[in-house]
């Protein structure tokens, strides 16, 4: 076992605070990662105020993950000591149903594992995440993060970058296609910059005229104040994919009365409660299409991470203390972050000594 340290949530009402706890000592195909950032996620807050009302305390947070291998299990073949990986949401799935044989490990029939808040398929006990000094994974859900990426950059694309490129790629955005992301901001922001790099004429969708130059230099060719009927109006009947970051419930059918026929709009971002039912002829008269999506498979992450390093895509972030956490909890429930919070881990490490 691995004496770890960490920062945990012991109540929804309760801050987050340092953690002592164990890692499982290595498995066969088992990679120990040493954490250098982990990036933090509108998730995680969803999870340590059970929002979503499923946590399990105490519960540690963190599915962006980013670090060197430290030590390999026996049978590890893909990875050795020193390598640069990631982590992201998931560790483990069952590995024999459709979805998984397809390398859709995330829609797995049986019951994925979370990163953190989930059940450990050998051993049953909860997982624990990225705000810790050190984490224990099968390689089959370890990531290879490209070199010439910086890591802290890099950390975000696990969630952030995975969640968009997939319905990006899903939907084919490229070139020739008018793609919308709403939102700006940890997934709306990488939402621009892989549409921009895939080929895709982007526009963004914001309320916020304050965001129009940032927009605008992240690769929006557009950008569109939502809340503006005239400019929302002149863009009627014409994208072939909408991309949806927004976590807060609002109204959709502003947003489906922009696709043209046959388009789609995908909700990426997951509201504490359900947005109002969308008008019904909004979507029949078009042929429209309302979809979902939830992060990606390993092989997509892994093609996600490859595309960013061709095109060196990083998320922007702002580097937080372990000890900040709780602060910069509060500035994302008001979206003061420009776009990502990552934690460096060595300042965690720093304080457990």
């Amino acid at each position: 076992m691995y004496p770890t340290y960490g920062y945990a949530a012991r109540g929804k009402e309760t801050p987050l605070a340092p953690f002592e706890f164990h890692r499982r000592d290595l498995r066969e195909n088992d990679v120990r990662i040493d954490v250098q950032f982990c990036g933090v996620c509108h998730s995680d807050l969803h999870a340590v105020r059970d929002e979503w009302h499923n946590t399990i305390y105490p519960v540690v947070p963190g599915h962006e993950i980013v670090g060197r291998v430290a030590e390999v299990g026996t049978g590890v073949t893909d990875f050795k000591v020193g390598q640069l990986v990631g982590v992201g949401c998931l560790v483990d799935s069952c590995r024999t149903c459709a979805s998984c044989a397809e390398g859709l490990e995330q829609y797995c029939e049986n019951g994925f594992v979370l990163t953190y808040n989930g059940n450990d398929r050998v051993s049953g006990d909860i997982t624990y995440g990225g705000y810790s000094n050190q984490v224990v994974v099968d390689e089959a859900f370890v990531l290879r993060v490209p070199e010439n990426l910086d890591p802290a950059g890099a950390a975000p694309l696990l969630c952030a970058g995975i969640t968009t490129y997939s319905p990006l790629r899903t939907w084919g955005a490229g070139p020739g296609k008018k793609v919308g992301i709403v939102g700006l901001g940890g997934l709306g922001h990488m939402g621009v910059k892989l549409a921009h790099a895939m080929g895709a004429h982007v526009v963004l969708f914001t309320t916020s005229p304050s965001k129009i130059g940032d927009g605008k230099r992240l690769g929006a060719d557009e950008v569109v104040i939502s809340k503006d009927p005239e400019q929302m109006n002149a863009h009627a009947n014409s994208f072939d994919l909408i991309v949806n970051t927004v976590a807060a419930t609002h109204d959709l059918n502003p947003f489906l009365g922009l696709l043209r026929r046959d388009g789609t709009m995908v909700l990426v971002g997951a509201p504490e409660h359900d947005h109002p039912s969308p008008q019904v002829f909004n979507l029949i008269f078009k042929r429209r299409r309302l979809a979902g999506s939830l992060i990606g498979g390993i092989a997509e992450t892994q093609e996600m991470l490859d595309f960013c390093g061709q095109h060196g895509i990083t998320s922007d972030i702002e580097m937080i203390k372990m000890q900040d956490i709780n602060t910069a909890y509060e500035r994302m429930l008001k979206s003061d972050v420009k776009y990502r919070f990552v934690i460096d881990i060595d300042t965690l490490r720093e304080a457990a000594r």
